[in-house]
């Protein structure tokens, strides 16, 4: 077919009034998704299939294109109220997002995010338009070991997203390796790390997991500060001006903003890279490339735009090798592969010749959509900035409740889920006080199998010669090179405090934390042994260089010399630890740790009670306690929290998405009780 002819017969079938009908539908549902953390792409589009049985090619992609393209829009909207990310695809951006939203700066986030987002998804989908049968030699000649060295190059961040102390960073990424590889191993079959459980057969689920490890701790930290989401004072009233200062942000950082989208794109296109890695290699390139870098993590807007113009450019560069070749490039493609042969489409070069009408109405449904869900959120911002100034005591249940259920839902569907939310959101919030970054752990964790899987293959097919192929070469040189200064500044640190620190040795809490973490990794080093070689030669090298990382961590931090001014040098000053952590200083520390154990003490609180009388009430109730007795709000306000999050957990997951609530104890002894009473009577 002619590509003119097939470009002016897409446009035709898109702006057929039933057809953009469901493709507004579709973006609808994608902003509602986006929004409640937990149900991600993958879960949308498996509720959502089905509905397109009975459709035609045209009005099938609409619908799932455009619920799927905004979904990496709106996510960004509680990761920066809340620092809860709405979707695993853009935890990176509540490092800078949420601290701008603690500052009063919401809508300059909210702007700046939406700007990137819109324009990341438009060159997304203009990649994916030129590149198909430009790219297609290439995605063709790179096979495992290529996409191992991607990885590599990605477990390479964490030496930038770990500050001034990028052995903390290599320590946590050998954890997240560690966990990742928890589970019945695929080349041998035995069980590592999962001490009798079934639950963890097939891995530490990623989801509960993430939605721990950073959506937890953020909003412990509004407890323990009792205040607003903005730290000063919220906005009375919402302009358009805040949200234009982001958009004149990404304008000003244009060249930051095409660069990530290129790396976004490219790498969507690259099976086994997902959205959980994309806006952190992003948001890492953004802190080893730009200038006075100091900033980020702590309310800087280019984070922001390096982490959301990547995420929705990976949108379009993940269709790639799914229209083009049948491969997909995750789940979500998989499942997107699943309803091309509902329809009866066969991916591959018939969608560059008989079926070009709609690969290009797929690439204008993804362009469409990107826009009309941004000018949405912008409509809808005027209250949605005004979450800022609601009190926390209204909000923390809601969000929690939502985080609880968000996990069982992206989970395993197991009270074990639930319980995973609470033990990460505990060691995240460790974390966040004692400064230890948390990003590489979960980037460990997201490219552990990964990372397991195509060394073996490659080592099992090219033996260690795979290391010389070119692309391979290249991408190692490039790793090098990111982790010449974080280590020449490690280096020079390291000497410094040798030289000086025979004048002050401490063992404080921050070197108390980093022996739990060299104690994890020693026994982790030590259950390997009997194993196979095939099952331990991963674990056994990742576990022994994160030993090794983190006793020279410690060494460090027990000699915390200091040195005269006139001797230091750029990055040769001893690091101040105290000053990594993250908690309020306004507040003593006695106070934090008081606050933080009566936060976990609400949430464990509302995870036992949903175990013995059922979620949905656990839930009503621990709503209505939390607001009166914790907020000290009047009884009315706080059943009217619990009867709104009620009904809105009810709606969206019980009526929506018919999840399969787990079993209480009430419940499992309810037909014995009503037997008894029967038998009574």
């Amino acid at each position: 077919m002619d590509p003119l002819t097939a470009a002016a017969a897409a446009l035709s079938a898109l702006f057929d009034p039933a057809r953009f009908a469901l493709l507004a539908a579709g973006v609808l549902i994608g902003l509602v998704v986006g929004i409640v953390p937990g149900i991600g792409g993958l879960t949308a589009l498996v509720v959502l299939i089905p509905f397109t049985y009975g459709l035609d090619h045209y009005s099938a992609m609409a619908l799932l294109i455009g619920m799927w393209a905004v979904i990496a829009t709106s996510d960004v909207i509680p990761a920066i109220f809340f620092g809860v990310p709405g979707t695993i695809g853009c935890a990176a951006t509540v490092l800078d997002g949420h601290p701008l939203a603690r500052k009063g700066q919401a809508a300059r986030a909210l702007g700046a995010s939406y700007a990137a987002s819109t324009l990341g998804g438009l060159f997304g989908a203009l990649v994916l338009a030129v590149s198909i049968p430009i790219l297609r030699p290439l995605m063709l000649y790179l096979g495992t070991p290529e996409m191992l060295a991607f990885c590599i190059f990605g477990l390479s961040m964490v030496a930038t997203l770990s500050g001034p102390l990028p052995l903390r960073g290599f320590t946590m990424a050998a954890i997240g390796l560690i966990v990742a590889m928890v589970g019945i191993d695929p080349q041998t079959g035995i069980e590592r790390f999962t001490f009798g459980s079934y639950y963890l057969w097939d891995g530490l689920p990623l989801g509960p997991f993430t939605l721990g490890l950073f959506a937890v701790p953020e909003l412990a930290a509004l407890m323990i500060a009792r205040s607003r989401v903005s730290a000063e004072t919220g906005p009375k009233g919402f302009s358009l001006s805040g949200q234009y200062q982001g958009l004149t942000d990404v304008l000003r950082h244009w060249w930051l903003m095409l660069r990530c989208s290129w790396l976004g794109a490219m790498l969507g296109a690259m099976p086994g890279m997902g959205a959980a890695v994309i806006d952190w290699v992003a948001y890492g390139h953004a802190a080893r490339t730009e200038k006075n870098t100091e900033t980020f993590g702590t309310g800087d807007i280019r984070g922001v735009i390096a982490s959301e113009s990547s995420n929705n450019a990976r949108e379009g560069g993940s269709l790639i090798p799914t229209i083009a070749f049948g491969i997909p490039g995750g789940a979500s493609m998989a499942l997107l592969l699943g309803a091309f042969q509902v329809q009866g489409i066969v991916p591959g070069p018939e969608m560059l010749t008989r079926h070009l009408d709609l690969t290009y109405l797929i690439i204008l449904s993804l362009a469409v959509a990107t826009l009309l869900g941004t000018l949405v959120c912008v409509l809808a911002s005027g209250w949605m900035i005004k979450l800022v100034d609601v009190r926390y005591a209204i909000l923390l249940p809601i969000v929690l409740s939502l985080a609880l259920v968000g996990g069982f839902v992206g989970g395993q569907h197991a009270w074990a889920d639930m319980i995973l939310v609470v033990g990460a959101g505990i060691l995240g919030w460790l974390m966040r006080e004692q400064g230890w970054p948390r990003a590489p752990l979960l980037i460990g964790l997201v490219l552990g199998d990964t990372v397991e899987r195509y060394l073996f293959i490659s080592v099992q097919i090219d033996g260690w010669s795979w290391l010389y192929r070119p692309v391979v070469l290249g991408l190692l040189v490039l790793t090098a090179v990111g982790l010449y200064k974080p280590m020449r500044r490690l280096v020079v640190s390291t000497v410094h405090r040798i030289r000086f620190g025979g004048r002050s040795l401490r063992f404080g809490p921050s070197a108390w934390f980093t022996l739990f973490f060299a104690a994890v990794l020693a026994f982790a080093l030590a259950d390997t042994w009997g194993w196979p070689w095939l099952a331990r030669v991963a674990p056994q090298s990742v576990a022994a260089f994160g030993l090794a990382c983190a006793l020279v961590s410690l060494f460090l931090e027990v000699l915390r010399g200091d040195a005269p001014p006139a001797a230091t040098g750029p990055g040769s000053a001893p690091v101040d630890l105290a000053a990594l952590s993250e908690s309020d200083p306004s507040l003593p520390a006695s106070v934090v740790y008081r606050r933080g154990a009566l936060y976990f003490a609400w949430l464990v609180g509302a995870v036992a009670l949903a175990f013995l009388v059922g979620v949905l009430p656990a839930l009503f109730v621990f709503g209505v306690a939390f607001v009166r007795f914790e907020g000290r709000e009047p009884w009315p306000t706080a059943l009217l929290v619990g009867a709104a999050l009620l009904a809105g957990l009810w709606l969206v997951f019980d009526q929506g998405l018919g999840v399969s609530w787990p079993r209480s104890l009430a419940g499992d002894h309810l037909p014995m009780l009503r037997r008894a009473l029967g038998g009574m009577i």
